[in-house]
């Protein structure tokens, strides 16, 4: 089902015409697994060694890991090959996979410490749950999010499907590997939008319309349970994406909540077949010390259940960071439902009353 197939289904009445996205966002992932030079960067030893004299000077200063900010943490030649990446993210194909953090048989201290530091050069970093982790461990504490909707389902072994996360960029750096599964895909929702523009743009015309979203248990002060967005939002030049298909169907444990309809049912169904189509998605296998980072707003990411090992210290185990750049693109007002505000560089994340912003250093 190649993203260029112009058979085109008639709906019964007259829709709006969208255009198409153009440019390097809008990417197919047959054509990506042949270009993968393009979107990966291998860390050299003179990088690596200036991550490694970075780290220890920052810890030996006895600096907080929620403290450490870019200019505690100077790279002097990996820095400029950063922005690079950055730049790729925020206004090319929306991600990019840096190689080679040395995390095998180091403490989790360490390697949290690197990570944050690399992830100064992105943006700043947000609270990812109520509790205020401004790292997360992406890391099974047992339980299934289908069937509870307090519980994440990054703290779980289930299949995660398709998503955003409620941030600018998110990074993950991978610690350890699962005895089996777990591998990442993702795919532009800006090919979505296009090919549900070729092939029902009634369909499309309706994620363009609000659903109601669950905040799963997470509610900002003064804040309902859930709120409403659409999934594909114009603004300023700009097409920007909020989706999350558990969180849309969830939200309908609320009487108050707007009931999906058929054809709101049918539009979530074909987003979700085009996002998991192998001829439009990009798979990728983690090994430890890959750092993914991803644009949220044109990036959808999604993950296989996997098995882990029995033994605690082999575990799966990946560190997450949800940042906000500066220089970011303007989002529209509705954003500030999911993000808590919609200045660049000052936006995204979870806050609720009692949230204290903190790193913890082990998964919890």
């Amino acid at each position: 089902m190649p993203a260029t197939d112009t058979n085109v289904l008639t709906p019964a009445r007259p829709v709006p015409s969208r255009p198409l996205i153009e440019g390097p966002s809008a990417w197919i992932g047959p054509d990506m697994r042949t270009r993968e030079a393009e979107w990966s960067y291998r860390l050299s030893p003179t990088e690596i060694a200036e991550i490694e004299i970075a780290v220890a000077t920052v810890r030996a200063r006895g600096l907080d890991l929620a403290a450490i900010t870019r200019e505690d943490f100077p790279l002097p030649t990996l820095g400029p090959v950063l922005q690079r990446l950055r730049a790729e993210v925020l206004d090319g194909r929306g991600f990019v996979l840096l190689r080679g953090m040395p995390v095998e048989n180091r403490p989790v201290a360490e390697s949290a410490t690197a990570c944050w530091g690399v992830g100064t050069y992105f943006g700043s970093a947000r609270s990812q749950n109520a509790k205020g982790h401004l790292l997360g461990h992406i890391y099974d504490l047992g339980g299934r999010s289908e069937t509870n909707p307090n519980i994440r389902s990054y703290a779980t072994a289930e299949r995660q499907n398709f998503h955003i996360d409620r941030c600018d960029v998110v990074a993950l750096l991978c610690l350890r590997r699962a005895k089996s599964g777990g591998l990442s895909a993702i795919v532009s929702s800006m090919t979505l939008h296009n090919v549900m523009a070729a092939r029902r743009p009634d369909l499309l015309e309706r994620l363009y319309q609000s659903f109601p979203v669950d905040r799963r248990g997470e509610v900002p002060a003064g804040k309902a349970p859930f709120y409403e967005a659409p999934v594909f939002n114009e603004h300023a030049g700009y097409l920007s994406v909020l989706y999350s298909r558990l969180h849309i169907g969830s939200a309908q444990r609320f009487p108050e909540a707007r009931r999906l309809t058929a054809e709101d049912i049918e539009a979530l169904d074909m987003l979700a077949e085009l996002a998991g189509d192998p001829e439009l998605r990009l798979d990728m296998t983690f090994m430890p010390g890959d750092i993914q980072f991803l644009h949220n707003h044109t990036i959808l990411h999604a993950r296989t259940a996997y098995e882990d090992w029995p033994e605690v210290e082999r575990k799966r185990h990946l560190l997450r960071l949800w940042l906000a750049p500066p220089g970011a693109r303007p989002l529209p007002p509705v954003f500030a439902e999911c993000y808590g505000g919609i200045a660049p560089g000052d936006r995204g994340g979870i806050i609720c009353e009692g949230t204290r912003l903190h790193a913890p250093l082990v998964p919890g």
